[in-house]
């Protein structure tokens, strides 16, 4: 699976330097998506692999390759990836001249899930994609103007540059047995969806600190802002950073042993899924070289 999405990046032209494959093989989207998907078909889990592959060229782009410090050199990008998303996989229309490897390959992804013929899954995933690179021309408006938001804000924000939400999408595409329209639009599911992205945020930000803080510091840190906003030391912004972790891992267990005893049995995967994500960010955080 990991040579295939190798080979995919390699074939859309996202990937044209050594040092970005080596990058890119260190942050091991191969074994994020076996963590997280452990039992889906081999079809769902190379998507989630591809797309996992695609975010985090983009967020490299932006955050260590200087795309994301200009927001009037990332607004046109990220206008012609909308007009990718807006096509919707449409097999028969032309993609935006200009759209580079990053539109291809978005195109591409849209294609493949437009031929799952789950149209509401199709929708989830464009609205969410949406909203991750809308969140990402905030992150670089606060770069230029060297701003740091509130903590209220950031964690508001953070819910959609994280790329969690179109990753739960795609998880939900390769269950075996996967929710239908109105089990997707269950507000329960919904909150449950909101603390696993929250923690899976979180997690990564508490493990992505060290290497950020050792390079040009990034202000988008969970860590970060509770030290700018509170007067925190660094330690005690780390442990507080924990603490909320820990709490929302809390409320999390209560929602999802709620959800488990009154849904019925077409909820189970999707509460399973969702568990496996959060675990599987801590695992492969622990694992991966990506923020060694």
């Amino acid at each position: 699976m990991a040579r295939e999405s190798v080979d995919w990046v390699h074939a859309l032209g996202l990937i044209d330097s050594r040092h970005r494959l080596h990058r890119l093989r260190r942050a091991d989207p191969a074994g994020l998506a076996g963590r997280a998907c452990p039992d889906g078909p081999a079809d769902g889990l190379r998507l989630l692999t591809d797309l996992i592959s695609w975010l985090f060229v983009m967020d490299d782009a932006c955050d260590e390759d200087g795309l994301g410090a200009d927001p009037a050199r990332l607004a046109p990008v990220i206008g012609l990836l909308l007009d990718v998303l807006d096509r919707g996989g449409d097999p028969a229309g032309q993609l935006p001249p200009g759209s580079g490897p990053l539109g291809v390959a978005l195109d591409d992804l849209c294609r493949r899930i437009r031929a799952q013929g789950r149209p509401s899954l199709l929708l989830r995933f464009v609205s969410q994609v949406r909203e991750y690179l809308l969140a990402l021309l905030w992150e670089s408006a606060n770069r230029e103007r060297r701003r740091v938001p509130e903590v209220a804000e950031y964690v508001q924000m953070r819910r959609h540059t994280g790329g969690v939400h179109p990753s739960l999408t795609l998880t939900d595409l390769a269950s075996a047995d996967p929710l239908g329209p109105a089990g997707c639009a269950d507000p329960a599911l919904a909150t449950l969806d909101l603390l696993a992205v929250d923690l899976v945020c979180w997690c990564n930000d508490v493990f992505s600190y060290g290497k950020e803080s050792r390079a040009a510091p990034d202000v988008h840190n969970l860590v970060t802002v509770i030290a700018q906003e509170t007067g925190a030391g660094e330690a005690d912004a780390l442990q507080a950073a924990a603490d909320r972790f820990n709490q929302g891992l809390a409320a999390y267990q209560l929602a999802e042993e709620a959800l488990r005893a009154s849904g019925g049995d077409d909820i189970q995967a999707a509460l399973t899924s969702r568990r496996d994500w959060v675990r599987a960010t801590y695992d492969w955080s622990v694992a991966a070289a990506r923020y060694a």
